[in-house]
């Protein structure tokens, strides 16, 4: 995605679901974020006014698209604390093994090459007792409307610049290392009907 394509994601793709109510969604999904946290494909910061402004010790943020990153680091003020901004993607993250209390994510794993190797990324660099956050679009659980999705998913993925709008996401989590710990579907706002279902719930690392 170049500077032209950030932007439209912001302002067009995106924008319309922020103010119609997908930034207080932002808001609970990561409400809990504390101690030293990493965000996994930060894209724009859009989460970055969305953290607590108390608990959080660290943030570091990675992204790998360079234009989304330009903006990412324009927003850095946003966030309760100073920023960390790191070139990487979900699936291969820059960090030892059990480096963070807490990593989040939001409309990330949608985009991802591999979701099953970002999920373990994420377990490895999460100590143990630590949480990640997620706030996802994902497959309905509707028959219907998943068979809708699955007919719409190439054209989207070009619309929208490499979403699979629908990813089974929690079945790949519950297949993961990570323990689920609370997962609940809601309606993303303002959005065409084949990205609607969102999965907003926390896991955990097992301890060791």
């Amino acid at each position: 995605m170049n500077r032209v394509g950030a932007l439209i994601y912001d302002r067009f793709l995106i924008g319309a679901s922020q103010q119609a109510g997908l930034a207080e969604q932002r808001r609970g999904a990561l409400a809990a974020a504390s101690g030293e946290v990493l965000e996994i494909g930060a894209g724009t910061g859009l989460n970055l006014a969305a953290y607590p402004r108390e608990g959080i010790t660290r943030l570091v943020c990675s992204e790998p698209n360079a234009a989304m990153r330009r903006q990412l680091e324009a927003r850095s003020g946003e966030a309760p604390l100073a920023v960390e901004v790191v070139t990487a993607s979900a699936e291969r993250l820059p960090f030892e093994d059990a480096s963070f209390d807490c990593v989040t994510g939001t409309l990330v794993l949608c985009e991802v090459t591999s979701p099953a190797a970002a999920l373990a990324e994420i377990a490895r660099v999460l100590r143990p007792g630590g949480h990640y956050l997620f706030l996802e679009h994902v497959r309905s659980a509707d028959d219907d409307q998943a068979r809708v999705q699955d007919r719409w998913a190439p054209i989207w993925r070009r619309v929208s610049g490499g979403c699979n709008c629908n990813r089974d996401t929690l079945a790949t989590i519950n297949a993961s290392v990570l323990t689920l710990d609370e997962a609940e579907i809601g309606r993303f706002p303002k959005a065409p009907k084949i990205v609607k279902p969102l999965l907003i719930g926390s896991a955990s690392r097992r301890f060791a």
